[in-house]
């Protein structure tokens, strides 16, 4: 199970970088050019796109780099992702697959059998 959030949280991180960059690069675009309405229209919050933007993957790929020694904050942290990308991109075409990506390697990183040490996780 950690091996596949590992590598499920990586893919997403990646994925999520891509959309990251064109909601980035749009929100910058239309600030530095203005609007054409009907074509590019400014979103209603620039600000929490490009912070999911950097964010969102950010989270996806440490949390599935942590997947296999920190199952449990791996596994936190790719939800967070998961929460983050659907929060500011919505569910779409391009985005379907990151979030889900992300969301299953977090339930899978939570629900690793083993704990990681014998001490507490926090």
């Amino acid at each position: 199970m950690r091996n596949a959030a590992m590598i499920l949280g990586v893919i997403a991180g990646l994925i999520g970088m891509i959309v990251g960059f064109f909601g980035y690069g749009f929100v910058e675009l239309v600030d530095r050019f203005g609007e054409i309405e009907g074509l590019a229209e400014q979103v209603e919050n620039p600000e929490l796109i490009q912070a999911a933007s950097i964010l969102a993957p950010l989270l996806a790929i440490a949390g599935g780099a942590m997947a296999l020694s920190r199952a449990l904050v791996g596994g936190i942290l790719l939800l967070l992702s998961a929460a983050g990308m659907y929060y500011a991109f919505g569910f779409g075409v391009f985005t379907m697959f990151p979030i889900a990506f992300a969301a299953v390697a977090g339930v899978l990183g939570l629900a690793a059998g083993k704990p990681d040490e014998p001490k507490a996780h926090f």
